[in-house]
């Protein structure tokens, strides 16, 4: 399986961008996505993360109220809209799956517990 991100760029402050992450060579939904983003000179954290019947979703606290997450499992596409962009969200954007998603609720922002992982997507904001 194969994941791609796409969707970032440069945007001002107070603006808005949708990444997408599509899994690639697996027919099954039943997998949970998140989100994680990694700063310059900073260690990697998550972001969002979604379960694979779209249901059940985890925010990091600083993009809450800011941040989607969805899925359209018919297109094995997870997406992550971002409003209100600030300067502190610049980063790379990476998407990864969970194939056997276990407590959720607690692994969610565990990178380990991912198995695969999609390249990353910069996402540029200015202030």
């Amino acid at each position: 399986v194969q994941l791609q991100a796409s969707g970032g760029g440069l945007v001002q402050a107070g603006g808005s961008l949708r990444l997408s992450c599509v899994a690639y060579g697996r027919a099954s939904s039943q997998y949970t996505v998140g989100w994680f983003r990694q700063a310059p000179g900073k260690e990697r954290e998550s972001v969002a993360a979604i379960g694979w019947g779209g249901i059940n979703t985890h925010y990091t606290d600083s993009v809450k109220g800011r941040f989607i997450i969805s899925r359209d499992n018919a297109k094995h596409t997870v997406y992550l809209q971002m409003s209100s962009l600030e300067p502190e969200d610049t980063a790379v954007y990476y998407c990864a799956a969970d194939f056997n998603p276990r407590n959720f609720a607690v692994t969610w922002g565990t990178a380990s517990k991912y198995d695969s992982w999609g390249r990353g997507t910069q996402v540029t904001v200015s202030s």
